[in-house]
């Protein structure tokens, strides 16, 4: 029997602070959930697992990207939804101004509401924006949505310019003023009277006599396709000697807009904004595509991201009734070795009965 070295509290030592440290383990485990929480837990496990957690983690904001390309695809329809009510309005007014039973006055009044509209066309397409992007005024071309978890994967967008001039839809006539400014040219043949518009341009008309009327305007200097017309029977046109007088009449240039001041003009506005509206039409077809591609986008990309996260769980994730199983294990073991220490502490001391 020996005393120096008391080889059972040694063992019993040993296996107790082995069983401790399992139950610290388990206890950590148990209180975190996971069964990796440092690497040396297990190091290739939690390697994958931190790569599977990046791959999660980009697939959720990808999926938030999509919905946030949803909604500026939202925005941009609905104020495409609002230029459709409005083509629809446009086109039943030049249905009506196309009967002849509407004379000048009641055209003209329905080619006011026309260019009223068509400047709600153009202010819709000037202000429509999501997050300070401009949708509709033809600067929204090859715009990227980031779709995935990895480099390259996304999609591209364009949204034409949709207002009233790319339609073709632009307010018509234009009234202007027309002054000469010539020397004297009452019963004169030939003599030319400017006409200036407001936008500040100066075009030349010929003038037969001291009147006209509209079937004396043939053509003018100026733009090409440019043409006057006057609104009402033909009136005189009274130049003193001095070269002073005055007259209004409308200008405008041929398919530059709706003009639905004549029944022939009505009519050929009819087909115009008929192609308008197919040319709306066709853009929000092309934005309701992308919209239904983001839609199953997302639904791919959020189970993609519970797959991995299910596969994520099984590596890091514990299982908390095996556990449980571990710790009372070692519980259980740490107070026997509690016990056993105890007692192999007790067995020098019977080397003092031999001593006595």
């Amino acid at each position: 029997m020996i005393i120096n070295n008391n080889l059972s509290a040694m063992n019993a030592h040993r296996q107790l602070g082995i069983n401790q440290n399992n139950m610290q383990s388990s206890m950590e485990k148990l209180s975190s959930g996971e069964q990796i929480n440092r690497a040396g837990d297990d190091a290739a496990g939690l390697s994958i697992s931190e790569k599977m957690r990046a791959q999660i983690r980009g697939l959720d904001q990808a999926s938030n990207n999509a919905q946030d390309g949803i909604s500026l695809i939202q925005t941009a329809e609905g104020a495409l939804d609002e230029t459709h009510q409005i083509l629809q309005r446009m086109s039943e007014l030049a249905t009506q101004s196309a009967n002849d039973t509407n004379e000048g006055q009641d055209r003209q009044a329905i080619q006011d509401e026309v260019d009223q509209l068509a400047e709600e066309i153009d202010r819709i397409a000037r202000d429509t924006s999501f997050n300070n992007q401009d949708l509709l005024n033809g600067e929204f071309e090859e715009m990227t949505f980031h779709i995935g978890a990895n480099e390259g994967q996304d999609i591209s967008i364009s949204i034409d310019n949709m207002d009233a001039e790319s339609l073709g839809v632009e307010g018509g006539e234009r009234v202007i003023e027309l002054e000469t400014d010539t020397d004297t040219v009452h019963g004169v043949d030939g003599q030319d009277v400017l006409v200036n518009e407001r936008n500040g341009e100066t075009v030349a008309v010929d003038v037969d006599g001291s009147w006209y009327s509209e079937s004396d305007v043939e053509a003018i200097d100026g733009d090409d396709g440019e043409e006057l017309a006057v609104i009402g029977d033909a009136e005189p046109l009274n130049i003193d000697e001095d070269g002073d007088g005055g007259y209004t009449m409308t200008t405008g240039s041929e398919g530059a807009g709706i003009n639905v001041l004549t029944q022939e003009d009505a009519s050929s506005a009819i087909d115009d904004i008929q192609t308008a509206i197919d040319t709306v039409s066709s853009e929000r077809s092309n934005l309701g595509a992308v919209q239904n591609r983001l839609e199953h986008t997302i639904s791919n990309l959020d189970n993609a991201s519970e797959n991995l996260q299910a596969a994520e769980s099984r590596i890091r994730d514990v299982d908390m009734a095996r556990e449980m199983m571990e710790f009372t294990q070692n519980n259980i073991l740490s107070e026997a070795s509690q016990s056993m220490l105890a007692q192999a502490n007790q067995q020098p001391q019977s080397v003092l009965q031999l001593l006595q």
